[in-house]
């Protein structure tokens, strides 16, 4: 009893820390076919790309193929996705040029220290994540700022590696001037590089098209490697790798000057920020294909782990391989196994077959990483944001050209920013409706969705659709003044409908405190009704002056009481008949009127044919029975 319980607790605590480890203890014979292949896939791409995607990011090409290894071990130890794999990624490499270039300042031992403190300190800002559980940074960059991003980030690198494609001189390191560069030299390049950077960029598309099972970079940087030897490029001009070193990097811990700390902290946040938003939507995407969740949470562990496994075998920051991982679940890949089959198969090449990679022509590396840019334009989405939301669109074309004008970090802070600024747009202004009764239907409903509901005159049934809080609380007040004075009978009473509201604050707490000094001045009272419980205390206990007084009998669980004491307090009032019935009945049929039109939100009043509460899902439209 005792060991079973023991073997339980050892067994949640593994798939809380390494839940790769767990799912490889439990693996079956029938996945291994599929997981070889996949794995051999994974690794004849990975292999090129991480060579490719090492020039990108400034460093030696052996420094590309340690990042492609060591961290497909470490995630699949670590990781929660059965089928993402980790390495090199195009936007993670730019940003490591252009935030660690002008502080190395030339100097390739400099470059390679600062490098290190980047990927240890971005592994322990994912780990640091991880422990305290924020995970939902994968939502703090919203899907068009994101695409934004990325489309920025791939026209940086297209123009950037066009020189290196077509072989004429460039100096220029920003996006305008080295636009300008291109036309400005093109005239200048050299023919035999840019035949064979052309032709491999065909080749390499026509490859995607039709032959999608093919590891096309490869395909075509072995075929590059056969021209250069077949036909002697490297004598007519084309640059080559030259020589890649053989064997496993030795673990080191480089000597990391703590002057540059404040920046490579903030290129660290960036990178995690970004590479994990990208990563972890990879993730879930293949996740959902498969019939499984990824833990976010876990995911930054694994990310962190990866890092810190590159940083230590002297490799850069990685993140999830969008590429690589469309690879492996097309090729059937079940588990990690196919991670741990890619890493073995490309650390077999590191030791024995480095030789002919010092033959690569840098042409056909440039040519892979612009075909692996493209794919990172997302133009299909845009058209749908201009079809959605011309709001979103806009802030997604705001942030393309932040990127390109101001470059890679300042580009990952301006989408941030414009991320906050977005939600508070639309947090700051939320829904709100007035309510009313429709004939044949139950509960109470918002009259701008339904022409033929009713309202009773002198009750104002108001709903707010947000919870209540310093960013919101004046908008709430000055709705709630427009709607009162808008109604043709005088309000005197005001039902705010809180059943939407799930958070109050204390600018929220006074700001309403203001509503009902300034209401009551004007003969109107107010009242609460399906407040939430644990909202209660705010309403009913002394927060501010006069608080316990007035909260205690102001609060209604549901609608319908709170109508009826209304009807009560007229009938007591003589402003009705004594006959008044105050059931239900009489609350379908008695002196329901026709509402007013109302004041509109700017958000409103774009939209052109509003739907009811129920095809919307309006939050807090539950039936009062």
């Amino acid at each position: 009893m005792a060991a079973g319980h023991t073997q339980r607790r050892l067994r949640r605590l593994i798939q809380a820390v390494a839940p790769g480890l767990l799912a490889l203890s439990g693996y079956r014979p029938s996945w291994l076919l599929h997981d070889l292949a996949a794995g051999l896939s994974v690794a004849a791409i990975a292999l090129p790309v991480g060579i490719a995607y090492a020039e990108l990011a400034g460093v030696p090409p052996v420094v590309g193929m340690y990042s492609a290894i060591f961290p497909l071990f470490a995630y699949a130890l670590f990781g929660s996705s059965r089928q993402l794999m980790t390495g090199p990624d195009a936007a993670t490499c730019i940003l490591i040029a252009t935030t660690l270039g002008p502080l190395a300042g030339g100097d390739p031992e400099r470059y390679a220290t600062l490098l290190f403190g980047l990927t240890i300190m971005s592994g322990l800002l994912f780990l640091l994540a991880g422990v305290i559980r924020l995970g939902f940074m994968a939502n703090f960059l919203s899907q068009p700022i994101l695409t934004g991003y990325l489309n920025g980030i791939a026209l940086l690198i297209m123009v950037g590696q066009l020189h290196k494609l077509l072989g004429y001189p460039a100096s220029e390191k920003d996006f305008l001037p080295r636009s300008m560069e291109f036309f400005q030299h093109v005239e200048q390049s050299h023919w035999p590089t840019a035949a064979l950077g052309v032709g491999t960029l065909v080749v390499l598309v026509l490859i995607l098209r039709f032959l999608p099972r093919l590891p096309a970079a490869f395909v075509v940087v072995g075929l590059s490697i056969l021209l250069v030897r077949g036909l002697g490029l490297e004598e007519h001009g084309v640059e080559v790798l030259g020589n890649v070193p053989a064997g496993l990097p030795s673990i080191v811990l480089l000597h990391f000057n703590f002057a540059v700390f404040n920046d490579i902290f903030g290129a660290a946040a960036g990178l995690v920020l970004v590479s994990f938003t990208s990563g972890v939507l990879t993730a879930k995407s293949f996740a959902r294909r498969n019939g499984y969740e990824v833990n976010a949470n876990q995911e930054l562990i694994g990310f962190g782990a990866c890092n810190l496994a590159s940083g230590l075998a002297q490799g850069f920051p990685v993140t999830g391989a969008d590429s690589r991982t469309a690879v492996n679940n097309a090729m059937g890949g079940k588990t990690q196994m196919v991670g741990l089959v890619a890493g073995g198969v490309m650390m077999l090449v590191l030791i024995y077959l480095t030789a002919p990679l010092a033959y690569v022509p840098t042409t056909a590396l440039a040519a892979v990483i612009l075909v692996s840019a493209i794919g990172l334009i997302d133009l299909a989405d845009l058209r749908q944001l201009y079809r959605m939301s011309y709001r979103e669109f806009l802030l997604s074309l705001v942030t393309t050209l932040g990127v390109l004008i101001l470059g890679v970090l300042p580009g990952v802070l301006l989408a941030v920013a414009l991320s906050l600024i977005w939600l508070l747009s639309v947090e700051s202004r939320p829904n709100d409706a007035v309510l009313g009764r429709v004939k044949g239907q139950k509960g109470f409903h918002n009259i701008a969705d339904y022409p033929d509901a009713r309202t009773i005159p002198g009750l104002l049934l108001y709903r707010f659709e947000s919870n209540l809080v310093f960013y919101n609380a004046d908008f709430m007040k000055s709705r709630v003044r427009a709607i009162v004075n808008a109604q043709n009978t005088p309000v005197e009473w005001l039902v705010l409908d809180a059943s939407a509201i799930n958070i109050v604050d204390a600018t929220g707490l006074r700001k309403f405190d203001e509503l009902r000094r300034e209401l009551a001045e004007m003969g109107v009272s107010v009242y609460v009704a399906r407040l939430r419980r644990h909202l209660g205390h705010f309403f009913n206990d002394d927060f501010v002056e006069n608080r316990r007084e007035r909260g205690k009998n102001h609060l209604f669980q549901t609608l319908k009481p709170a109508i009826k004491a209304f009807l009560k307090h007229q009938q007591a009032a003589g402003k009705k008949p004594d006959d008044i019935d105050v059931t239900d009945t009489a609350l379908a049929e008695h002196r329901w009127q026709e509402p007013v039109e109302l004041p509109r939100t700017r958000k409103q009043e774009i939209i052109l044919v509003p739907k009811p509460d129920e095809e919307n899902g309006v939050i807090g439209e539950k039936q009062d029975k």
